[in-house]
């Protein structure tokens, strides 16, 4: 039996979903413009926060989930994921995943992308690149019938390919109303248990993948939150919410300026 049946959408939540990832979507494009040398986490948290709130009359997701202190994520360099806002200045060189979740209506659109700072090194340029392709590779997947595991196979392949890892700790997730549902998970490697979960039209989910120039093995810091490479090699991460069509894939939170070819 597919287990993934239970979280098929009903056309109405299908509509407030659209909602939900449009506006997830234009916090990004929002804060692309501040994300530059010398501004802290800490300011652009707020800039979101406000953004979300104010403009957008929707709610932070982030914001005192299981406790976390802050409405977006934003994790810096060797920083997997899950990276807390704070005072710490942005540096010439740096590269930042905002990790953004809104909930309107009821209902959740979660996204994210890198941003970089400055100069660059080449390397962690590759590795930004190499992160969105393989979330694109994922997306191009995406049709009825495709099992996760095939998902996470040819985005695990992908990074391997470019001598890079792709974290396992964390994973996309089912979504909707609940900013996570429960045993609805999209590993990004090739996991054999995933073979019999196989995606079905109304399905919302999100494509996530972290991509360690290193190895994949991560740890999380004392604040329990902020997950680092073991390693300390740099990570990159892209997300979209995703839902399923008959024929292929819709892209829920897709921002204005970027294209993907399906």
């Amino acid at each position: 039996m597919n287990k993934l049946t239970q979280y098929i959408k009903t056309p109405e939540q299908i509509e407030k979903m659209r909602v939900a990832g449009r506006l997830a979507a234009k916090v990004l494009e929002m804060i692309a413009p501040y994300v530059i040398k010398n501004v802290t986490t800490e300011e652009l948290d707020q800039l979101c926060h406000n953004y979300i709130v104010n403009e957008l009359n929707a709610i932070p997701a982030c914001l005192g989930y299981r406790g976390f202190p802050k409405s977006i994520c934003t994790s810096i360099n060797h920083v997997v994921c899950h990276g807390i806002p704070k005072d710490k200045k942005l540096k010439n060189g740096d590269i930042v995943n905002i990790d953004v979740t809104v909930i309107k209506d009821g209902y959740h659109g979660d996204t994210s992308q890198m941003f970089m700072v400055g100069n660059v090194l080449p390397v962690h340029q590759k590795l930004c690149t190499v992160a969105q392709q393989a979330l694109y590779k994922g997306i191009k997947m995406v049709k009825p019938g495709i099992s996760l595991r095939a998902i996470g196979r040819e985005i695990e392949q992908f990074a391997k390919s470019h001598h890079m890892s792709s974290v396992r700790d964390f994973c996309g997730h089912g979504i909707g109303s609940e900013f996570h549902e429960n045993h609805f998970q999209v590993l990004h490697y090739d996991d054999p248990n995933a073979e019999h979960d196989i995606l079905l039209p109304g399905l919302t989910f999100t494509i996530e993948p972290m991509i360690n120039l290193g190895k994949h093995h991560v740890r999380i810091l004392s604040d329990n939150w902020t997950a680092v490479t073991k390693d300390k090699s740099y990570s990159a991460q892209y997300e979209h919410t995703l839902l399923v069509t008959k024929t292929g894939v819709e892209i829920l939170t897709l921002r204005a300026n970027e294209e993907i070819n399906l």
